[in-house]
């Protein structure tokens, strides 16, 4: 239903900081699943750097994967920043379309740098507050 109108929506989760939780949403609307991963990264970037409503530190940072938060009506993780569990699953695959990784109307995608994720995931204190 939703291709016939043109794409989907997809709200895409920009995290800037996991240890700081410094995370903001956008929407992209009318998104082509047959787009594939480094299409729909380009497209994204191209989005957050020219957001407005997002602070100069969310536009300027060096963000380069994307992984699938979480579907429409489907269960959450319970870790407030990401989701750290099945990489090899959620993790968008370079070369690949959307379609075929899952991607549907109203799926979260996060988007940060890949560096900063393992780091976190790593750390003994993720998903938990430092207070």
């Amino acid at each position: 239903m939703a291709q016939e109108d043109g794409g989907v929506t997809l709200v895409i989760r920009v995290i800037r900081s996991f240890p700081h939780r410094n995370i903001r949403n956008i929407v992209l609307k009318n998104v082509s699943l047959t787009l594939t991963t480094e299409e729909l990264l380009e497209k994204t970037l191209a989005e957050v750097t020219s957001n407005t409503s997002l602070p100069p530190p969310f536009r300027k940072f060096g963000y380069d994967s994307m992984k699938i938060e979480h579907q429409a009506h489907g269960s959450k993780t319970s870790d407030p920043v990401i989701n750290t569990e099945a990489d090899e699953k959620l993790f968008l695959v370079p070369g690949a379309r959307l379609e075929m990784q899952g991607v549907k109307n109203e799926t979260e995608i996060s988007l940060f740098k890949k560096a900063d994720y393992y780091e976190y995931k790593q750390g003994p204190e993720h998903g938990q507050t430092q207070w």
